[in-house]
């Protein structure tokens, strides 16, 4: 027998998908469980890490924490390509169904959803009606890619999805957490904020980020060219959203772990009702996409920018309204911990409805 190597088997669909996250997006779960668990340790050997971070402040949030959260954000507004937002009317039932399903139905289902699972937890509940106006401005491009979605309409909904935001998130937040309770009869006695704290939070921790974002891409691509800016400057400074991001897991655990430790159902009651989101408002994109025609790519792109969330806007809005130590804030840790792996097992949905949608074209043009 030859020992020479036979040919390479190719890799199976599981496989390719997951070759083609890199190493900090492939093992986000694990990086933030590891992050949740050194939060817990320091909390634990250092007491006084609390009194340490309170000590400078921006507004109510301590400055290290703010730091952590335009950190986070930056690299992810850097990368929206605002230049081309005047095509995003080029498809107009494109463009509908994205505002359709990302402004009324997204938020609509995850205030549902937080009133079904957690009527009794007003603090998660309202963290998780905080998520449901955050609309994905982040991975959804990486989603996006390895379902083959459309790179172009991606980009354009999430340079929409960004400005939309700023203008409305506000007073979208005012209206699910404190007028459509009142019409309802639902109790809103709980819920003390108001939209001047939601507005200031917002225009700090997007806003700024936003016009950072928007000035590095414009002298970026001006002085040195799109080709370097996209695939030399961008890879280098997208690893700090991840670095942001875990650094106010850790802060937030260190300081909540008593009351992490003392009710550990709690994540497992948040994680629920943000499954059943997932779940929900990607297979209603998916089925208004594929019935108004779009063709997969754009489908594909509808599913995932409607079924994804910015989960780092709602951490920020939550620490700068209610605290880092608040229900609300421990809300949206636990979003991106659910969110990816389950964003990751709907792209295999996606690849495998791509197949029976493409078949079903075929067997038409051979019957026609």
């Amino acid at each position: 027998m030859s020992d020479a190597p036979g040919p390479q088997m190719p890799k199976s669909r599981e496989e390719a998908v997951l070759a083609r996250l890199s190493l900090l997006d492939r093992f986000l779960p694990v990086w933030i469980l590891l992050a949740m668990a050194l939060g817990l340790l320091l909390g634990r050997l250092v007491p006084s890490v609390q009194s340490a971070l309170d000590s400078v402040k921006v507004g109510q949030t301590s400055l290290p924490i703010a730091l952590g959260l335009l950190l986070m954000m930056y690299p992810v507004l850097a990368k929206v390509r605002y230049e081309e937002m005047g095509h995003v009317t080029g498809d107009r039932r494109l463009l509908w169904l994205s505002l359709l399903l990302n402004w009324i139905i997204g938020p609509a289902l995850m205030f549902t959803l937080a009133w079904v699972f957690l009527a009794d937890q007003p603090a998660f509940r309202t963290g998780l009606i905080v998520i449901g106006l955050a609309r994905c401005i982040a991975m959804v491009l990486i989603w996006n890619d390895l379902a083959r979605g459309d790179g172009e309409a991606a980009a354009l909904l999430v340079a929409m999805n960004s400005l939309f935001q700023i203008a409305a998130y506000a007073l979208l937040g005012t209206f699910y957490l404190r007028i459509l309770p009142g019409w309802l009869g639902l109790s809103t006695q709980d819920v003390e904020f108001s939209t001047w704290d939601i507005t200031k939070a917002v225009v700090i921790f997007l806003g700024i980020p936003l016009v950072a974002g928007y000035v590095t891409r414009r002298i970026g691509i001006r002085t040195r060219g799109r080709q370097w800016y996209e695939q030399r400057f961008l890879p280098r400074i997208g690893p700090f959203a991840l670095y942001g991001l875990l650094f106010t897991i850790v802060v937030m655990f260190a300081l909540q772990g008593d009351a992490i430790t003392s009710d550990p159902s709690a994540v497992a009651r948040i994680a629920l009702p943000l499954l059943a989101y997932f779940a929900v408002m990607w297979g209603v994109s998916f089925f208004l996409g594929a019935r108004a025609r779009l063709g997969y790519p754009k489908t594909a792109t509808l599913a995932f920018t409607a079924a994804g969330n910015n989960f780092e806007l709602a951490i920020a809005v939550s620490i700068g309204v209610w605290g880092v130590t608040s229900g609300q804030a421990l809300a949206g840790v636990i979003g991106p911990l659910i969110e990816v792996p389950a964003l990751v097992a709907l792209v295999y949905v996606s690849l495998w409805l791509r197949r029976r949608l493409e078949r079903g074209r075929v067997l038409d043009a051979s019957a026609a």
